[in-house]
């Protein structure tokens, strides 16, 4: 994204129309020019003003010239205002003369008077309620008042005058609205009564309301704070707490008790995210609502803001905010500056590294290793971004060492590069991450964890549909399943922070993890393991507002290996992700594909193709029934779905009919058999297996799509629209695999065919997936310099 300033400039452009010669032409006086004023004569207090007319006889143009002797002002629309004090003599006189004939005017004569002005003129009083009001005077001597409330005796209210002079007064509204509901408090000089001011008070019912406290409050993933809502004008107390207009929160958003302890908000155990729009999803805020129990339409409400970018007090875990010192540029009158997450720490011969992305460490292929030392530039805790693009000195925790260049290096291709921690003590030497631990806290809150020391997981079938966990500088702790592996994608890069010049590297045996929520910009350089055993399986270095993308763990080690020096993980033995299963876990990344996501063509067509072959469909081996639904394998398009027996042969249920997608719901039992409506369909389709985030597939099905892939991998990618290609499970058909493509929302594409050489596609749409790195921006001259020294430690 590119932040700037815009300067524009007004030009003033003057046309001289005429005939001829080249003067202008004017029109002649229809009869005698005759101004006159109007009201001719009136008083004015002080410091007060006065709407003056002029009405001109005798030419088309009618408009005049205001000019006002001393003692006021008057505007080009006749808007005489007095001065603030009473000019001597206190007369003023007001002329309006005529644009047509500068020789014709007309005057008013304004006698100037001492003024009182009662503040406020106009407010809104709750019955029963007070309101002060107190008066400004102009030109008045010995200002002693006296105040009422103008007729209607008590029923409009009361008012008790006090201070110097009387110049206060308390009005207090009555009991019940009156009619009407609009009163007047006068403030009367007491040596000349004519002389005085008045407000409107408008008296309305009682209002209740609802106020939260705090508002607004800043929490971290998986901590409590509690709420409090104050009631006012309400009989009853109680009331009804929901996040983001959901009783009792959600996993995503955060629980709310209604309970024992209400208002006791539970924090989410990643933060959540909203789509940016700009390929990456983004931190947002949620809502905490208490609704009146007495009256739904009164509440109130309090903003929650997430922050997981905090600089680390002592120790430096790992999954925390950091990067290069030197990764901002200067453009014009903005300053960028960007950073990333440390991954985890790993060894090799005896040293010890930080892992992390080259884009986040190494300023994609930016940054410097000073030769024979392999030592180069600074990586600070936290990053730029959050030490406000350096203004507030960040710490210097390790000096690049080596970095995999995303532009020349040899395939396979990587996002890689390592630091070396400045002294010992600086980084965890446990390797530990935060939230990845087996066990939480005092708090309720998951330990930092390290992961399983070693060299983690091949990039095997077996992880196809496995449980992933990642703790990232953004949203940190992020939970989902991997949807595809052995994945070919492109991925563009700017070269530096925020620059315009890019180029595109394509990755190869890439590993997606399914959700966008999963991440969002500056949670690259994550480390991703899996849930049940935290062995490291890839390193986090792109997404979009669909999927994540990670370098398989093994092509990054291989890279980083010296001679018989191999790199490994350093950490611990296997252990559970506590934080994936604690009652405030981050939510599932995958949802089922609605019905409602398929047009009534769609449905229609696959409707079509389901009547011409019902008789043969319903003889297929373990079929039950046959509806029509969403096809899960491909958003928008529809499926013919067979109800099958668990455990019954699926070999010869189709692919696909006609070029209709069919999808295979698998279940112990069905309330409806034979021919399904739509709506049948759906209903039923809950009594089956609909999780497709959590299918797997078999050595030998991973091995039948891999030859797919090596046969027409490269020549969907080259194909337009497509970004992606890998290897998953169908979501339509759990027991097989599925050719996963990956497209970019609205770029028009071919029509992805439901199978490619007897495999099944799964269709994948969504933003371009960009290396993502947090950024800010701010105007320069704000801002300290980037490249200045930072504290070691």
């Amino acid at each position: 994204m590119r932040y700037g300033s815009t300067c524009c400039l007004a030009v003033l452009v003057t046309f001289a129309l005429g005939c001829g010669g080249g003067g202008g032409g004017s029109s002649s006086p229809s009869g005698p020019i005759s101004v006159s004023v109007s009201p001719a004569t009136a008083t004015v207090p002080a410091n007060q003003s006065q709407q003056f007319v002029a009405n001109v006889t005798g030419a088309p143009n009618t408009a005049v010239t205001w000019s006002a002797s001393a003692g006021g002002g008057i505007s080009q629309t006749g808007l005489y205002t007095a001065p603030a004090s009473i000019p001597n003599p206190p007369q003023a006189t007001v002329t309006a003369t005529s644009q047509a004939d500068p020789t014709k005017s007309a005057s008013a004569t304004v006698t100037v008077i001492p003024g009182v002005q009662v503040v406020p003129a106009s407010i809104n009083v709750q019955v029963n309620a007070t309101q002060d009001f107190f008066v400004n005077v102009f030109g008045v001597t010995n200002p002693v008042f006296t105040w009422s409330v103008v007729g209607g005796g008590a029923s409009n209210g009361t008012i008790t005058p006090f201070g110097l002079g009387q110049q206060e007064a308390t009005y207090t509204a009555p009991a019940t609205v009156p009619t009407p509901a609009q009163v007047t408090v006068k403030a009367a000089l007491q040596a000349n009564p004519t002389t005085s001011g008045t407000a409107t008070v408008t008296v309305i019912p009682i209002i209740p309301s609802i106020t939260v406290d705090p508002n607004p409050a800043g929490v971290s993933v998986f901590s409590t704070q509690q709420f409090v809502a104050h009631t006012n004008n309400l009989s009853s107390s109680a009331v009804t707490w929901q996040v983001n207009g959901v009783t009792g929160g959600s996993q995503q958003t955060g629980f709310i008790s209604n309970g024992a302890n209400p208002g006791a908000y539970f924090a989410p155990g990643a933060v959540p995210t909203t789509s940016s729009g700009k390929g990456q999803n983004t931190p947002t805020t949620v809502t905490v609502t208490a609704v009146s129990q007495e009256n739904a339409s009164v509440s109130g409400s309090a903003t929650v803001t997430f922050d997981n970018s905090a600089a680390q007090n002592s120790t430096v875990y790992f999954g925390s905010s950091g990067g290069n010192q030197k990764d901002s540029m200067t453009s014009g009158n903005t300053i960028s500056c960007c950073s990333g997450t440390l991954g985890s720490l790993v060894t090799r011969g005896g040293t010890s590294y930080i892992l992390s992305n080259n884009h986040v460490l190494a300023r994609d292929d930016l940054g410097t290793v000073t030769t024979g030392t392999a030592l180069g530039d600074n990586i600070v805790q936290p990053g730029l971004v959050d030490s406000s693009c350096g203004q507030r000195t960040p710490t210097i925790i390790a000096n690049l060492s080596e970095f995999y260049n995303l532009e020349t290096g040899a395939a396979p291709k990587i996002d890689a590069a390592i630091a070396q921690p400045v002294q010992s003590g600086v980084v965890d030497a446990q390797g530990r991450i935060l939230y990845l631990g087996a066990t939480t806290d005092t708090n309720g809150v998951p330990a930092p964890g390290a992961p399983h020391g070693g060299s983690g997981l091949p990039e095997t079938s077996s992880l196809v549909g496995r449980g992933v966990a990642k703790s990232g500088r953004t949203t940190g702790l992020t939970c989902s399943s991997i949807s595809s592996i052995n994945t070919t994608i492109a991925i563009q890069y700017p070269k530096g922070c925020n620059s315009t010049t890019t180029f595109t590297g394509t990755f190869t045996n890439q590993i997606i993890v399914a959700g966008g929520a999963f991440s969002a910009g500056g949670d690259s350089g994550s480390l991703i393991v899996t849930q049940d055993t935290s062995d490291p399986v890839a390193l986090l270095f792109a997404s979009s507002d669909m999927d994540a993308a990670g370098n398989p763990v093994g092509e990054v080690l291989t890279y980083f290996q010296n001679g018989s020096n191999a790199m490994t993980f350093v950490g611990g033995s296997t252990h559970a992700v506590i934080g994936c299963t604690l009652p405030s876990a981050p939510a599932s990344a995958t949802a089922a594909v609605p019905l409602s996501a398929v047009s009534s063509q769609a449905l229609q067509r696959a409707i079509a193709a389901r009547t011409a072959h019902e008789s043969a469909l319903m003889r297929l081996p373990g079929v039950r029934a046959v509806g029509v639904g969403a096809s899960q394998d491909s958003v928008g398009e529809a499926a013919i779905v067979f109800f099958v027996q668990k455990g019954a042969a699926q070999t010869r249920i189709p692919q696909e009919v006609e070029g209709v997608r069919t999808r295979i719901v698998e279940g112990a039992g069905f309330a409806q058999l034979g021919m399904l409506t739509a709506e049948q369909s759906a209903k039923l389709e809950p009594a089956g297996v609909t999780t497709p985030s959590a299918y797997t597939i078999s050595e030998a099905e991973f091995a039948r799509a891999k030859a797919v892939h090596s046969a027409h991998g490269e020549e969907w990618m080259n194909k337009a629209g497509v970004q992606g290609v890998g290897i998953g499970a169908s979501a339509d058909a759990p027991a097989e695999a599925a050719l996963v493509i990956f497209l970019i929302r609205g770029i028009a594409h071919e029509t992805i065919p439901a199978t490619i050489d007897g495999v099944r596609t799964r269709v994948r749409e969504s933003s371009a997936f960009v290396a993502g790195l947090s950024e800010q921006h701010a105007r320069a001259g704000c801002l300290a310099r980037t490249d200045q020294p930072a504290k070691k430690r």
